[in-house]
């Protein structure tokens, strides 16, 4: 299989990744967890897990998500609070409400939300 390589400062590795990664959402959509309550938007998206082996081996192995499938960064939210969460596809859906997300660091990151997505601010795009 064709891969690619790429070092991961969040993981302190070397990550291998297929060629031909897909993606389910992109940077600005609007997602919810499949088993918790908190949803969130995409600002940074892993082709693979890319996170430290503490944190893949801190999650209950019940429910711990493949490597093998995209990760993504969300600005998240819940009833409770607002942070940053790092979840697998598998673990995601597309929100039904479609509504803004409420989140302190939206702004630094994105422009506007137009049409149920955010849009990335012009000088963060490549």
């Amino acid at each position: 299989m064709d891969r690619a390589v790429f070092f991961s400062t969040q993981a302190g590795r070397t990550i291998e990744v297929p060629r031909h990664a897909r993606a389910r959402f992109g940077i600005g959509d609007i997602v919810r967890h499949r088993m918790f309550d908190f949803r969130g938007v995409i600002f940074d998206i892993d082709p693979v897990f890319a996170n430290s082996e503490e944190w893949y081996e801190s999650i209950p192995e019940e429910i711990r998500p493949r490597r093998d499938q995209p990760f993504y960064h969300l600005l998240a939210e819940n009833e409770d609070s607002s942070y940053v969460a790092y979840v697998s596809q598998q673990n995601l859906l597309a929100d039904p409400e479609g509504g803004p997300v409420d989140h302190p660091q939206l702004s630094h990151l994105f422009e506007q939300f137009k049409n149920g997505r955010y849009r990335m601010r012009r000088a963060l795009t490549h």
